[in-house]
């Protein structure tokens, strides 16, 4: 399964409850890694859940799946011809 950060109108706001050592360990974490404490809680979880694909990504996937691509023989003369 596929995911992609998305943007604010696609996300929830939800609680959570976690152990108060967790959370303390998980700020420092992201005070470390230069984030916001929800940024890098939402970082982790998209590392262990993978990436849901966007609509562009599902279609392609699709296209491929259906053989309906245009094959590249050559990389430097398909560039050429974009």
């Amino acid at each position: 399964m596929l995911l992609t950060v998305n943007n604010m109108e696609t996300k929830i706001q939800t609680a959570v409850r976690l152990n108060k050592d967790l959370i303390e360990a998980l700020k420092e974490k992201a005070k470390a890694d230069n984030r916001s404490l929800n940024n890098y809680i939402e970082k982790l979880l998209y590392q262990d859940v993978g990436h849901i694909p966007n609509q562009a990504t599902k279609q392609a996937i699709k296209e491929a799946q259906n053989e309906d691509l245009e094959r590249i023989e050559n990389l430097d003369d398909w560039l050429e011809k974009l």
